[in-house]
């Protein structure tokens, strides 16, 4: 069961962090030591709500929006991965933590593995979920998407609300409930949803992974590396070229789940990251 204050229909952030003067959606729950999850794309802390209510019982779980996500400002500026391992620094300061464990998906993970690697902060242990990590990336769509960001911005409303439930059902593997596909359109609709959505797939760019793609060498935390056996965006091979990477490294894959695993098998995840973090 959720808890009340992150049940499916009420997800609402209550906490707010001003990042060099732009407004970043926060919550905390639980008790224990601390565990900081960051999210991908095109997603949101919504899709960490069923982690949240698993790992909230036994530790203090700190997440947020990215800045263009979700309920943070989603103003026309920086939402590129060569911004959020900023926030994410800024956010720990703030949280006055030291070394806590951290979770990323996606994007997520490569937001983490920047924080890491390139600004030098320490976690007691990492978990990366089916991260952008490996350069290149990019799909055609972000490609196309690139070359063509304002057309896409200006299509009708019903046409773009389409658009994004088409691409987000491809990460899935397994039939998403109607509830989870609302919950991941919300943000990305209305006048300031619509050209954000557009706007993050045009700043991503493999530059920003390229830039620890040689300093592997220097993941300093115990890491484990969970992974969807049937994710479509980021084949399952690259989960074992990354583990070859990261002296240590532990791999777990999930079967009978996609790139979206974080909503298709949050509780065997929930019993990985445990075992990991206790062991």
């Amino acid at each position: 069961m959720f808890n009340k204050e992150f049940s499916v229909n009420e997800w609402t952030l209550p906490y707010t962090f001003e990042f060099q003067d732009r407004p970043v959606s926060w919550g905390v729950a639980g008790e224990g030591e601390p565990l900081v999850l960051v999210h991908g794309t095109p997603w949101s802390s919504f899709n960490f709500r069923h982690l949240i209510d698993e790992l909230s019982r036994g530790y203090r779980v700190y997440f947020f929006d990215l800045l263009g996500y979700g309920q943070s400002d989603k103003s026309d500026a920086d939402v590129s991965l060569g911004i959020q391992n900023q926030l994410l620094g800024a956010l720990i300061e703030h949280w006055q933590l030291v070394s806590p464990y951290i979770v990323g998906h996606d994007f997520g993970g490569a937001t983490v593995l920047r924080n890491h690697i390139l600004d030098k902060r320490h976690y007691n242990k990492l978990v990366l979920i089916d991260p952008v990590a490996l350069s290149p990336w990019g799909s055609p769509f972000f490609k196309h998407i690139e070359q063509h960001e304002a057309a896409f911005a200006g299509v009708p409303d019903y046409i773009h609300a389409a658009i994004v439930e088409a691409y987000i059902k491809t990460a899935a593997h397994q039939v998403l409930p109607a509830e989870t596909i609302e919950g991941i359109l919300a943000p990305w609709l209305g006048e300031q949803g619509k050209p954000a959505f557009y706007r993050q797939i045009a700043q991503a760019d493999s530059t920003f992974t390229d830039e620890f793609q040689a300093r592997f060498d220097e993941v300093c935390s115990p890491l484990l590396i969970l992974w969807g056996e049937q994710d479509q965006w980021i084949p399952c091979e690259q989960a074992y070229q990354l583990q070859s990477k990261i002296a240590g490294a532990k791999l777990v894959t999930v079967p009978d789940t996609g790139h979206l695993v974080i909503e298709e098998a949050p509780e065997r995840l929930a019993t990985e990251i445990r075992a990991f973090l206790q062991g």
